[in-house]
């Protein structure tokens, strides 16, 4: 199976969202339940668009030798860096066809067959995180458990769970707290102070990724929390509208933590070529989620081995194209400006 098979495959099968030739968030703006982003659903177009509008510097004057797309991320080595995003509810956002269990029991095996890893999602559901991690436990460890920013009873339940099952690695997504099962509730649940991320952190053993990071002021405070990365994301924009897209904010963040943190980046990435420009932008890594959930929809295992396969050949070739033999070789030097 490639890929313009999973496509077809998987229309008509997903609920709010069409498959659409172009991914790039206009036919599902303002869709939540779904797949869109939030209010007049601009901010997951403009990350689309930003990774559009970035042009990297063609030179084949070099030595013609194989590219290597692997890269090593919190102590792992995986065939490209890119992990499958965190989602949860997928028969809320993304229609019938799979429960949590179903889709994780699918996309986690399957990742970790293809080189790669996937992050898990979370929910008011207690299966939801359990499902994904009954799925990492499954596969070894290969795999990231994303927690809410529930209150720190709760958190301190799901981070049990997140270390149960041997991941190496836990993620928690603080831009969460703009959701609205989030808001509201008692005890409190949402944003998180310094103090009370870091206490978090040291819940676990494994390497803690906050996800949301939008300035370079946030990424230092992480840092001060003690974790070990960041995932630049404005959570697809279904929490905030008016947001710059995730491309326009890397440099300055990576500038601000690059070397001392391991930074991942997601929204609108959809190719190996943009995969290629982050990471030129300071990226060590990047996360990838509605491509997946088609993936997982349209073909399942074979589905996710036809979208990494692409995402693999297409990075190949613009390392190729560019003088990069390995990942890091990519810096600001191939974006032309």
């Amino acid at each position: 199976m490639d890929w313009q098979e999973t496509l077809e495959n998987a229309r008509g099968n997903m609920g709010f969202c069409k498959v659409c030739a172009v991914c790039d968030g206009r036919v599902c703006k303002n869709t939540i339940p779904g797949p869109g982003a939030k209010g007049r659903g601009d901010v997951a177009i403009r990350n689309y668009a930003a990774w559009q509008d970035i042009r990297i510097n063609l030179d084949t004057l070099h030595a013609n030798v194989p590219v290597d797309t692997q890269a090593t991320l919190f102590g792992k080595t995986f065939a490209i860096p890119v992990f499958a995003g965190p989602v949860g509810a997928v028969k809320l956002h993304y229609g019938d066809k799979y429960t949590d269990t179903e889709y994780n029991d699918i996309l986690v095996p399957a990742c970790a067959d293809a080189g790669i890893a996937a992050m898990v999602g979370d929910g008011v559901d207690p299966m939801v995180i359990q499902a994904g991690t009954d799925a990492i436990k499954r596969s070894a460890g290969v795999g990231i458990p994303t927690v809410k920013p529930w209150d720190i009873e709760t958190v301190r339940q799901k981070m049990q769970l997140a270390q149960d099952c041997g991941a190496f690695a836990i993620a928690m997504d603080v831009d969460a707290a703009g959701l609205p099962f989030l808001q509201n509730r008692q005890p409190p649940a949402g944003s998180k102070s310094v103090d009370e991320l870091r206490e978090i952190a040291d819940l676990v053993d494994a390497p803690f990724i906050v996800k949301g990071i939008m300035t370079p002021r946030a990424a230092a405070k992480a840092a001060e929390a003690g974790a070990a990365g960041i995932v630049v994301s404005n959570h697809g924009g279904r929490v905030l509208d008016g947001t710059p897209s995730t491309a326009e904010v890397l440099p300055s963040i990576a500038r601000e933590v690059g070397g001392d943190l391991t930074i991942l980046v997601d929204g609108g990435i959809r190719t190996g070529l943009d995969v290629f420009k982050a990471l030129a932008l300071g990226a060590d890594g990047v996360i990838i989620a509605r491509p997946f959930v088609t993936a997982v929809y349209g073909g399942q295992a074979e589905g996710v081995a036809a979208l990494v396969a692409r995402l693999q050949a297409e990075l190949a070739d613009a390392m190729r194209m560019t003088g990069a033999a390995k990942i890091a070789d990519i810096d600001g030097e191939f974006i032309w400006e």
